[in-house]
């Protein structure tokens, strides 16, 4: 089935200004965000902006084609779509500039954007999600038992950047987390920027608290939300959706339908299903229930201890977290300080997510790119 790739072959030729923006080309601008930019976008001070095109020449003469294409990494085909997108006749004149890339080990964030200048006369703030940094990871946890993380004061600010260098409508969207931070960023920025807001797309991205869903500048960018998950989903799932979501269908399984490039598009938008699979809802209704159940001091306390387990194996990235160095995470708990000062009940639960996430880790991300490892198992 078509992907978002096969829709740029398809609608490659035709600018927004003939064939009007939509929900597929928000997933490609929201997967442009995830491009390591460094040192080739203009910043969030320069009043200076690049093309597509032009980005996309200076990237590829900074780093080899053949290296990116056998990292196995998340997101690691994301600059075929920078590629594509340059090759287009949609988007390889659209402007790019107020870059920043933000991983701050201390503050525990992790937190990058860019704006897209669209030709009929709006900007896309795109917000990256989750990246392979465990910081990343740490602070999408940390969402679990603090009300407002560090990315998410920051997409804020940014948006109040922006707003301030661009006239026009806007347009805020991201994957992942950073479906969250434009829906978080829109939510909480002032409220004559909220009236230029035209859209809201959070791609398989978390929710939020119901305290921020009853609130009234919530409720002024409700109806402009469009939240958009695969059908098993887990990510976007998490935490509480007041708005409606659509569900698209993917051609991958399990946690592997998070990867937007197994998101099935037909035309301008994708295919869309009736309901998540109740698998999905099952480990949502689950991981609510438990985060429900646990006090804050008990989340934070439980998140620490879990990433106190990872720090001891090294690791500053998912792909670095190998099979061996999973393998040893259950003697290293014991040795973990946080750990030991947990309840036995608490360090049981530990033991239990910890070997789920080894057991998720091998059924699904390791078989998916590496299938000959298990078979016969």
């Amino acid at each position: 089935m078509s992907n978002i790739l096969d829709y740029l072959d398809w609608r490659g030729d035709i600018r927004i200004a003939v064939s009007p923006f939509n929900e597929v080309d928000n997933l490609l601008l929201s997967e442009l965000s995830y491009v390591n930019f460094d040192e080739i976008l203009p910043g969030i001070e320069s009043d200076i902006w690049m093309t597509v095109k032009e980005a996309e020449q200076i990237f590829f003469s900074k780093y080899d084609r053949e290296k990116i294409y056998e990292d196995h990494s998340f997101m690691a085909k994301v600059p075929l779509v920078l590629e594509k997108m340059a090759k287009s006749q949609r988007f390889q004149d659209m402007k790019l500039s107020c870059y920043v890339n933000q991983i701050d080990e201390e503050e525990e964030k992790q937190f990058s954007a860019l704006v897209a200048e669209c030709s009929d006369n709006t900007y896309f703030i795109a917000f990256r999600g989750t990246d392979d940094t465990l910081v990343g990871w740490k602070e999408d946890f940390n969402m679990s038992y603090i009300s407002v993380v560090p990315s998410q004061l920051e997409a804020v600010s940014y948006l109040e950047q922006v707003a301030e260098k661009v006239t026009g409508k806007l347009r805020l969207g991201g994957h992942s987390k950073g479906g969250n931070l434009a829906v978080y960023a829109a939510v909480q920025c002032k409220e004559e920027i909220q009236e230029r807001i035209i859209e809201i797309y959070n791609n398989d991205g978390p929710g939020f608290s119901k305290e921020m869903l009853m609130s009234e500048s919530y409720n002024r960018v409700r109806e402009r939300i469009w939240t958009i998950v695969p059908q098993t989903s887990v990510v976007g799932m998490l935490l509480e959706h007041e708005e409606e979501y659509l569900v698209t269908k993917s051609s991958q399984s399990g946690i592997m339908q998070h990867d937007p490039l197994s998101w099935e598009v037909l035309g301008a938008k994708f295919v869309y299903l009736d309901d998540v699979k109740k698998n999905s809802r099952i480990l949502d209704r689950t991981l609510k229930n438990w985060i429900n159940e646990m006090t804050r001091d008990q989340r934070e306390e439980f998140v620490m201890a879990l990433f106190h387990v990872i720090d001891e194996t090294g690791a500053k990235n998912l792909s670095e977290l190998s099979e061996d160095k999973l393998g040893n995470l259950g003697a290293l708990i014991k040795t973990v300080k946080a750990v030991k000062q947990m309840t036995a009940e608490d360090q049981e639960m530990l033991a239990k997510v910890i070997r789920g996430l080894i057991k998720a880790y091998k059924d699904v991300v390791v078989e998916e790119y590496f299938p000959e490892r298990f078979r016969g198992r």
